[in-house]
């Protein structure tokens, strides 16, 4: 299957999955606790086990890592070509009844985030992104191209994580830019507002896994942003333990 095919398959399962998380909400859940103390509900199983089925089923031959699965002891090894989903980031926001979780599903090759899809299940939006063919959105409007703005003469609109919006590195990291506005906020939504251009700086201090990050980075830089380590340099894929260091996500 060729790279834009794919780019379709992961947005409809994204789709797909943010229904199945509504409806789920709807019905009421139950929060439990994984063995980190982090929170999981029937969402999050049920909005996995639709996606991974449905890339197993179409792309045999393309490993799956997903969030849940590592969580329940999967070992899958990192190779040239895999998935990584992570069926309900923001669980957290969720089970609080806040509206800032995504699902999202990226498809890495040699280390690099190629392709990603991305869905907010509370605002009915879609976006996807392949790197050399660009980025779009899709909600209650057709879909449409997107694309990183320059920063406005006002300064930048700065995006923080809510759970580490406070931290130390922040400060000095943002001391001489020019900053109009600072936002915090949760789940990879923070990628999709930086790719449309709706905010400049994403600056990631805290932990993270890949699947938090994979589809948002191709997203952005489908939408000619750059998602990189705080030195500049690559952030890259297929890490052991599939941990994240700190990394900057940015517009034009």
């Amino acid at each position: 299957m060729d790279d834009a095919p794919l780019l379709e398959l992961a947005a409809g399962l994204a789709r797909r999955a943010a229904a199945a998380i509504e409806a789920v909400r709807r019905a009421g859940f139950v929060v439990d606790r994984k063995s980190d103390e982090s929170p999981v509900t029937e969402a999050d199983h049920v909005a996995e086990a639709l996606i991974v089925e449905g890339l197993r089923a179409a792309t045999p031959d393309i490993p799956v890592v997903a969030e849940e699965e590592v969580a329940g002891g999967l070992v899958t090894a990192a190779c040239p070509a895999f998935w990584l989903v992570d069926p309900l980031d923001g669980t957290r926001d969720f089970a609080k009844g806040r509206t800032e979780y995504a699902v999202c599903i990226g498809l890495v090759r040699e280390g690099r985030a190629l392709l990603g899809a991305l869905a907010l299940p509370a605002t009915g939006e879609v976006f996807g992104g392949l790197l050399g063919a660009g980025a779009w959105k899709e909600d209650a409007a057709p879909r449409r191209p997107i694309q990183v703005r320059q920063p406005p003469p006002e300064g930048l609109t700065v995006l923080a994580s809510r759970q580490y919006a406070d931290d130390p590195r922040m400060g000095p990291f943002l001391a001489g830019r020019p900053v109009a506005e600072r936002r915090s906020a949760s789940s990879a939504l923070k990628f999709c507002r930086v790719a449309e251009g709706a905010a400049d700086l994403y600056p990631r201090f805290g932990p993270t896994m890949e699947w938090d990050s994979a589809a948002g980075q191709a997203l952005v830089e489908a939408a000619g942003g750059a998602v990189t380590l705080v030195d500049g340099t690559a952030l890259r894929y297929g890490k052991p333990g599939w941990r994240n260091p700190d990394f900057i996500c940015r517009g034009a």
